[in-house]
């Protein structure tokens, strides 16, 4: 029997799956059009599409959508919050701030639990963890009643300073489960035991309405793999960059909210790391956006900054990935100062782009780039046949006409304009951030990521960039390269000239123990669990910390005060190393290790490639005779020169005029922007 490793992910047009066979590190693919309406369709018709033996599966891996897209649209069931009396409306107040910070017509979304179902309790514990007042019992259980009449789905319980004492919170809990047994019940000394009242409580309640929509899918879909069968769990990604198993997604819900990005950012890493370039950007562009990420000396940067919709956030630490409104079905259009536009409107995946022939005369980058030549006759291996001629009647109606241009120079202008927006946001995540991207390689996938990537690179001027070997499914491939992972924090306020190292090894002692607790529980063995340490610093008066990696154990504070120092002056370019450093909260990585893939690697002969035809390509307003190449025929060694065109099942390669381009031992694509 073969044994094969599967790892899905469902995207806004198509779901991919990656198929890998544990032997020989061989990957076949299979794509199949996503089904919003229930994803799991379409996981399930790929599986018997792709000729999947479930019974041969040792590891099922999926990067879903599903709490995104419920917090997004929300399609939540009832759900309610129950809070110290004073205290309910702190999610409504937020921090009084919006996103568009001058449009006063334009107001902050309401938030997920709306007033009426966020009830109150007496309770009241101090900052110091003391306990002021215990929970009225009598409160509770008027409550807890109220809520089982209303037939309530789920409860976030989130007590004032319970971070500091969790015991009010857990005694309301109890309540809860007597009255209510099987109600899913998130308590924020729990999901986040953090200072900030509004970030905790926005947290907690985001994950308990997702708790209901997330349990019952990932249910559902652990039967159905185990009715075809397969007998292990199944692994679900989450924003951290590990996997967790059904028997976490209960508690932490929300943790599934960045799942399918976080996938994309694992997988660029890997391969940056593979390619010999420990810092890359990912430049993951699909049919309705792009993810941009970036890994810094080979680690993805953290973040806890992070929301679905603004004024919400949720504090699970996140792999940082900035997400733009730029994919192949995003539309061009002329905004009313008449300059040309590209997105975040999109045409989605249906009807999707003009020679899509579906019944959109709107451009837009997919048709853009077949008037160009860039694209061929059809993608997804034939599935998706293009038409050259609707492809130019929507270009010239929403383009050329209006803008009077040339054809082929409004194709251009919707790309250039499509580029453009993209670097910007790599401009973001790298320049904003203390980062220069000449030092990095961008690696280039999603269905669109290799049309787009060189040119993306040279405006840039990042020097490299890397093409995987399955473009269009990388991100489902970062599913197969993950840990099961856990992150545990809680607060530490202390001034660090005078904290003792025996006080922060307790707290981190404590943490991990309850992170080997969790792992157990998951079914990780001792063996494999690693704990990986970080202090969260900043300089005294300051209110945002900058995270620094601690030893285990700490042997000088001193050390993490100096590592402190070199850090912010990276972020910020300055230090000032005379002032006082507080230590502002300890967190604890705790990963349960999982054998990972491991690509096969091929014997690297040098020569020049064979190209299969040619076809006219237009590169700035000039048709090149450009060279067209099949993927699968590039063997580890091949060379070749742009302008050329590297066609295969699950994407289209663009090697513009002047750049040279190789492949490694691994079969990535390496296209040197400078020629």
């Amino acid at each position: 029997m073969t044994k094969t490793r599967v790892a899905v992910d469902v995207g806004g047009t198509f779901t991919d799956i990656c198929i890998m066979n544990e032997e020989t590190g061989a990957i076949r693919i299979e794509k199949i059009g996503s089904t919003p309406d229930d994803p799991m369709r379409a996981i399930l018709d790929g599986v018997e599409q792709a000729k999947i033996d479930l019974s041969e599966v040792t590891m099922f891996s999926h990067g879903t959508t599903v709490a995104t897209n419920a917090l997004i649209t929300r399609r939540l069931p009832r759900a309610a919050m129950i809070c110290t009396e004073g205290f309910r409306d702190v999610v409504e107040i937020r921090r009084a701030n919006k996103e568009d910070l001058w449009d006063t017509y334009k107001d902050v979304a309401k938030p997920y639990i709306p007033r009426r179902d966020r009830l109150t309790v007496g309770e009241r514990i101090d900052a110091e963890g003391v306990v002021l007042q215990p929970l009225n019992e009598a409160d509770a259980y008027r409550v807890a009643g109220i809520l089982k009449r209303r037939q309530v789905k789920s409860i976030a319980i989130c007590f004032v300073n319970s971070y500091t004492n969790g015991a009010n919170e857990r005694r309301m809990r109890d309540i809860v489960k007597e009255v209510m047994p099987d109600l899913p019940v998130s308590i924020s000394s729990e999901v986040m035991p953090e200072i900030f009242e509004h970030e905790r409580f926005s947290t907690t309640m985001a994950n308990a309405v997702c708790a209901p929509v997330v349990v019952d899918y990932v249910s559902r879909l652990s039967e159905k793999l185990a009715a075809g069968g397969y007998r292990r769990d199944l692994l679900l990604l989450h924003s951290g960059g590990g996997v967790m198993t059904p028997a976490s997604v209960r508690d932490f819900s929300a943790r599934l909210a960045g799942s399918g990005i976080a996938a994309g950012a694992i997988a660029s890493r890997f391969i940056g790391n593979l390619c010999g370039f420990r810092n890359s950007i990912g430049f993951d562009m699909g049919g309705t956006s792009t993810d941009v990420s970036l890994a810094w000396n080979g680690e993805s940067r953290i973040t806890k900054d992070w929301y679905i919709e603004y004024g919400y956030p949720i504090r699970f630490p996140s792999i940082e990935v900035l997400t733009i409104g730029a994919g192949g079905g995003s539309l061009a259009w002329q905004d009313e100062g008449g300059s040309l536009r590209n997105g975040p409107q999109s045409a989605g995946a249906h009807p999707g782009p003009a020679c899509y022939r579906n019944g959109n005369r709107v451009a837009t980058n997919t048709d853009a780039n077949v008037v160009l030549g860039r694209l061929g006759s059809s993608l997804a291996g034939g599935k998706i046949t293009l038409d050259p001629t609707l492809a130019s009647q929507a270009v010239q109606q929403t383009v050329a006409g209006p803008f009077g241009m040339e054809l082929h120079k409004a194709a251009e202008a919707i790309v250039s304009v499509a580029n453009a927006n993209m670097a910007n946001a790599v401009r973001l995540l790298s320049i904003s951030r203390g980062y220069d991207p000449r030092d990095f390689a961008l690696v280039a996938f999603g269905g669109a990521g290799a049309l787009h990537g060189a040119a993306v690179a040279k405006e840039l001027s990042i020097p490299t960039v890397i093409v995987p070997p399955n473009p269009g499914v990388t991100s489902a491939l970062g599913c197969l390269l993950v840990d099961v992972q856990h992150d545990f924090s809680e607060s530490f306020m202390t001034d660090a000239s005078v904290v003792s190292v025996d006080n922060i090894e307790t707290a981190f002692g404590r943490m991990e123990a309850q992170a080997a607790e969790r792992l157990a529980h998951e079914g990780i063995a001792p063996a494999d669990m690693a704990m990986q340490r970080t202090v969260e610093m900043m300089y005294q008066g300051q209110w945002r910390s900058l995270s620094v990696s601690a030893p285990a154990p700490i042997t000088s504070v001193a050390a993490l005060i100096e590592a402190f120092h070199a850090e912010h002056e990276r972020e910020f370019n300055y230090r000032r190393d005379e002032e006082p450093v507080s230590i502002f909260r300890i967190a604890i990585k705790a990963v349960g290790v999982v054998p990972k893939a491991e690509l096969p690697k091929y014997e690297v002969r040098e020569h020049t490639a064979a190209p299969v035809g040619h076809r006219p390509v237009w590169f700035d307003g000039v048709a090149y005779d450009a060279a067209i190449y099949q993927r699968e025929a590039l063997e580890a060694g091949a060379t070749f020169r742009g302008p050329a065109i590297v066609e295969q099942f699950d994407s289209t390669t663009v090697v513009p005029p002047a750049m040279s381009a190789r492949v490694d031992a691994f079969l990535n694509i390496l296209i040197g922007t400078k020629g």
